[in-house]
């Protein structure tokens, strides 16, 4: 097997599961009230309550799956000496994957779980950032290639118009209780009032005849 195959797979696996994390985080989106604002505690939510199960959901997968897997490669469980790389930059990754969700999380909330406006501004961004940092880090000891700002300046211009093109497409409104029930009294209403006037043409006729 190739040895890039594993890494595509999973990195279009990482693509996948971001990809659908913004329009199912939307779905946790506080109600909206008759002016359309978002609804405030207790009636409502704020961005944060989704948010713990969101790191909940990261306890139970990495850290009970990690010790799983650590379990089956053989490695050990120090993370003192030679091992404490991996607690420090695996607790500053961490880190920052939360600060990044709570983010996007807020983002979602926000935009009335536009996922469409969102995602693509946030993987259009992700790419562009971690060039970035990469040109930052090996600047002394790498070229950087021309082509680089221009795939940067393409990543934008990517972004905009797959934020713009994509279908947006909403669900439909329910119309409020004492508008549905006023309607549903009025056409009720409707054939009674037609009875009345047809009775009362009835009566005119009988008396002109």
């Amino acid at each position: 097997m190739n040895k890039m195959l594993i890494p595509i797979l999973f990195a279009i696996g990482t693509a996948l599961f971001w990809g659908c994390y913004g329009p199912t985080i939307g779905n946790a989106a506080t109600p909206r009230g008759i002016d359309g604002k978002p609804l405030l505690p207790p009636e409502g939510w704020s961005p944060f309550k989704p948010y713990v199960f969101i790191g909940i959901a990261y306890l139970v997968i990495a850290i009970i799956g990690g010790i799983a897997m650590m379990k089956v490669k053989g490695d050990s469980f120090t993370y003192t000496g030679a091992h404490f790389a991996t607690a420090k930059w695996g607790f500053l990754a961490g880190t920052l994957g939360a600060l990044g969700a709570c983010c996007l999380t807020t983002a979602m909330m926000t935009s009335r779980g536009n996922a469409l406006l969102v995602m693509p501004i946030v993987f259009g961004g992700a790419v562009t950032v971690t060039a970035i940092v990469s040109v930052l880090r090996l600047h002394e000891s790498v070229k950087v290639s021309p082509m680089l700002w221009m795939g940067m300046a393409l990543t934008f211009i990517g972004v905009v118009i797959v934020a713009r093109n994509t279908p947006h497409g909403h669900a439909p409104t329910k119309p409020a209780e004492g508008h549905g029930a006023a309607d549903h009294a009025a056409s009720d209403a409707a054939p009674a009032g037609d009875a009345v006037v047809h009775n009362e043409g009835a009566i005119t006729d009988e008396a002109a005849g």
